[in-house]
């Protein structure tokens, strides 16, 4: 899709408040958010309801939103551009939730890639007990794209199933009440680097990497980045070169590519006949460079809670008024009586 398509459009996109972020999170999301913001009307969504349905510490989540919220404003999320807002602090996500959800067949959600991943791995843990918001949590993210009225969500490759749900729900609703729901479009970011963990190549950069070296945090020290970078796992060769043969120094080409803007080419030729080090000092300079502004940034921000509550206060104020045009909507067709405001 054609970035000149999405002018004037509402885009909506919603991240769970994980703690830190780390460069797959930047590349694959946050920096496309950032382009998003300057041609787009942009909703950006910490969606804590969402963070409950698997087993949590309430302070983590507090701390969690927080630190989210300053990271996005440290990459370049403008608030006078777009609005970045706590999904708790916007009445109607629960509300919607509930009036799709009594759209939507059971089969559909059990259906659900996530929901059979997640539940496999509560049991394999022992939790037996499975909530059941974690069944019903693809419905309450269709309510946050609907509630705003969405024309484009951007989506990665496992969110691809919720939007389909999201736009079976709005086209399933219109049909039965009247017209009310836009049906959203996928916005596939553009082509990127597929960021792997630095130590099992094999795997995608995770927070979940049990190994601590594995992913770059955005927040991370410029010596932490380093110390991980330096430690990387690549091959018995010794050659600068993109190869499915050679996984690891593959993926620190892509990881500077993606933080340089320099092609595959360009980085090969530059380091053609250097040795691994010398590549491997160049790309934790690379890394260091981008993302040590950042941190210096979230850091000043994390120690302004007024202006961080300010931000997500006003961000919460705009969305609330577009879901309150909505729910107005959605609960007159329904046939709920407001004795409050009168019926219309």
């Amino acid at each position: 899709m054609e970035e000149t398509s999405l002018k004037r459009k509402v885009v909506l996109t919603c991240a769970q408040p994980t703690g830190k972020l780390h460069l797959g999170n930047y590349i694959g999301a946050v920096r496309q958010w950032v382009e998003l913001q300057e041609s787009c009307e942009c909703f950006f969504g910490i969606v804590d309801m969402h963070a409950i349905t698997m087993p949590y510490v309430p302070a983590d989540l507090r701390k969690n939103t927080y630190m989210c919220a300053a990271q996005y404003l440290a990459c370049g999320l403008d608030p006078d551009k777009c609005s970045l807002f706590i999904q708790s602090n916007v009445i109607g996500h629960a509300e919607l939730n509930w009036v799709l959800a009594c759209l939507c067949p059971l089969g559909q959600l059990e259906r659900m890639t996530q929901f059979k991943d997640k539940s496999r791995k509560l049991s394999a843990g022992g939790d037996v007990s499975i909530g059941s918001g974690l069944l019903f949590y693809p419905v309450l993210m269709a309510a946050d794209i609907l509630i705003y009225n969405a024309d484009i969500v951007p989506v990665g490759e496992d969110q691809k199933q919720h939007l389909e749900l999201a736009r079976d729900l709005a086209v399933k609703f219109n049909n039965f009440y009247s017209p009310t729901f836009n049906v959203p479009e996928a916005y596939i970011p553009k082509t990127g680097a597929r960021i792997m963990s630095l130590q099992n190549p094999e795997a995608k950069m995770s927070k979940s990497d049990k190994n601590a070296l594995g992913s770059l945090y955005m927040i991370d020290s410029p010596d932490v980045l380093r110390k991980k970078i330096m430690s990387a796992v690549t091959d018995s060769e010794s050659s600068v070169k993109f190869s499915p043969e050679k996984k690891g120094i593959s993926n620190l080409i892509s990881i500077m590519g993606a933080v340089s803007g320099k092609s595959v080419a360009e980085i090969e030729n530059e380091f053609a006949g250097k040795q691994y080090g010398d590549f491997k000092k160049a790309v934790s300079d690379a890394v260091i460079a981008k993302f040590d502004p950042i941190r210096v940034k979230y850091e000043e921000l994390m120690r302004d809670k007024a202006y961080l509550e300010s931000v997500l206060k006003r961000g919460a104020e705009a969305a609330q008024r577009r879901a309150d045009r909505t729910m107005s909507k959605v609960y007159r067709k329904a046939g709920f009586v407001d004795a409050v405001r009168g019926s219309k």
